[in-house]
């Protein structure tokens, strides 16, 4: 298949609920929205766009060099803005792939993201996405999203079977950053909210309800993202450390 085209795009907006003003929160001198651009600017995969709900942070991504484009305040989800966000700066359809990453990940290894790019070599593959193994103690704590994948001996992606909050072993850690094929992305947010869905409200189960595939990369690590000020806290020390954790990398 021809090589694609990708763009990535990045949801953010101001109105979190445990983070309130989270994009623009400082870290080192700088808005997390605009680390997390840098990172994404670093992965070299296609150009960078934030898709933002609010002027302030287009300012701000503009400020540092970066590019923003404004969407509706209201959408359900990041994924309805950043397909807003690709309509506009986009209509002729020239990027074939999508890549979303999330705002709140200001210590994203670039490698993470051309990683989510491997198994749409695969044609079959609708959407990638991420996933670590579990630390102890996790498999029982439903903020870790968990991913069952049958990986094979010495392959580092599968298709993924199912998501949950609650999971027996053997399970994974679902890591949120996804690369769509165009008409994947398309096709999922026109489709309404599946059952399991809104039981587990894990959106990823709309497409695999409608019969979407879904495949999974195995990375080393979980990026740290922030969502409380206690994490605030902590990226803050570990910029000032410059002691990042663990990078997350294709195996």
């Amino acid at each position: 298949m021809d090589k694609p085209d990708p763009i990535v795009l990045i949801p953010a907006r101001l109105a979190s609920t445990r983070l309130p003003g989270k994009p623009l929160a400082a870290i080192a001198g700088e808005a997390m929205i605009v680390h997390v651009w840098r990172r994404a600017m670093e992965a070299q995969i296609g150009p960078v766009v934030v898709a933002c709900a609010e002027e302030a942070i287009a300012q701000a991504v503009a400020r540092a060099g970066g590019k923003a484009v404004l969407t509706r305040p209201d959408h359900p989800s990041g994924s309805d803005r950043i397909f807003e966000a690709l309509t506009q700066i986009d209509p002729g359809g020239k990027h074939d792939v999508v890549v979303n990453v999330q705002g709140d990940l200001p210590l994203l290894d670039p490698a993470a993201i051309r990683a989510a790019l491997a198994p749409l070599s695969d044609a079959a593959c609708d959407i990638a996405t991420l996933c670590a193994a579990l630390e102890p103690g996790e498999i029982d704590v439903p903020s870790a999203v968990k991913v069952k994948a049958a990986f094979a001996p010495g392959k580092s992606i599968a298709r993924a079977q199912s998501f949950s909050r609650k999971a027996d072993p053997p399970a994974y850690h679902h890591i949120g950053l996804y690369a769509y094929r165009r008409g994947a992305l398309a096709r999922f947010v026109a489709l309404p909210p599946s059952a399991s869905e809104k039981r587990e409200n894990l959106e990823q189960l709309r497409a695999l309800d409608a019969g979407m595939r879904i495949d999974v990369a195995l990375v080393d690590a979980v990026p740290f993202g922030v969502d409380t000020p206690a994490d605030l806290e902590r990226a803050r020390t570990l910029f000032a450390q410059r002691q990042p954790p663990k990078p997350a990398k294709a195996r």
